[in-house]
């Protein structure tokens, strides 16, 4: 896969000023539908206020930022692979690589935007140790994500998994030992909020814990930093279109100080920005984390 030398830069806060010196040179002359990129966006904070920052930094130097927001999770990836859009921004890097092994699709992870950790809490108990024998348990039910939460009570002691097995291909099938008889409730990951007070305890992303008051000091469970790799949210592209110049302007515009500090500001800061990294250079470690 080729490599993209621009994509290694360290643009964290950049803001305005790296967007003006990227876009004051080369195409002045290019025609309207030359400066105008498409991208599809899912519905929620993290990814609508950050694109319309960046629609807004995009407008002043002579873009435009033409966003359709969706709440669909198969479609942004079919409309860019079949060029109806330039890129999208809704998804983590795990789900991005199923996806395309799944559907022998051709896109590139552009750039990441923030981070999606997750863990496990509980209404009922305080601890991963109290979880009664046959406690339900509630997993996302999507394969990217299904297997997070087997990983950490794992990592307790309290399931045995198949040896190499890399956390986005865990599933119920790779559990070889399950001493206390948990029951895995698998839910729309959206709805994993509302089925916390229904089971013993459930895995949330760490956005969806903090829109219900829930904190991570307050998780029975958090992945560690290292497990969180392949859950960083990217923004998405074919390989032609991560070369162009509009990819370019595209990273600086989410990845500007404008960006950071709305970020910082979200929720006391729980989402991370890791931003210092290509996630292309993370392939393999998204795979074996």
């Amino acid at each position: 896969m080729q490599r993209r030398n621009f994509l290694r830069l360290a643009l964290a806060g950049a803001g305005t000023a790296a967007l003006a010196a990227a876009t004051g040179c080369g195409t002045g002359s290019a025609a309207a539908d030359d400066r105008r990129i498409r991208i599809i966006v899912t519905e929620s904070a993290p990814y609508q206020e950050p694109t319309k920052i960046a629609a807004r930094l995009l407008e002043e130097r002579g873009w435009t930022l033409d966003a359709t927001y969706v709440t669909d999770i198969i479609q942004p990836n079919l409309a860019v692979s079949n060029g109806e859009f330039d890129a999208n921004y809704f998804q983590h890097g795990a789900y991005l690589q199923q996806f395309i092994a799944d559907k022998n699709l051709q896109l590139d992870p552009l750039f990441y935007v923030y981070g999606s950790p997750g863990g496990i809490w509980s209404e009922r108990w305080n601890s991963l140790q109290e979880l009664p024998d046959g406690a339900r348990i509630a997993l996302p039910v999507d394969p990217a994500n299904n297997g997070r939460a087997l990983v950490l009570l794992r990592d307790a002691g309290l399931l045995e998994l198949k040896e190499g097995v890399g956390v986005i291909k865990v599933s119920q099938e790779a559990i070889t030992a399950n001493p206390r008889n948990f029951e895995f409730v698998e839910v729309d990951q959206q709805s994993l909020s509302k089925t916390l007070p229904d089971v013993d305890a459930g895995f949330l992303f760490v956005r969806l814990a903090a829109e219900i008051g829930l904190t991570v000091e307050g998780a029975l469970a958090f992945e560690a930093e290292a497990d969180q790799l392949p859950f960083r949210c990217v923004v998405a592209g074919t390989a032609d279109f991560a070369a162009t110049e509009k990819a370019r302007v595209l990273q600086e515009a989410y990845q500007s100080g404008e960006v950071r500090q709305w970020f910082a500001d979200y929720m006391g800061g729980v989402l991370p920005t890791p931003w210092d990294t290509d996630p292309l250079d993370e392939l393999s470690q998204w795979w074996q984390a």
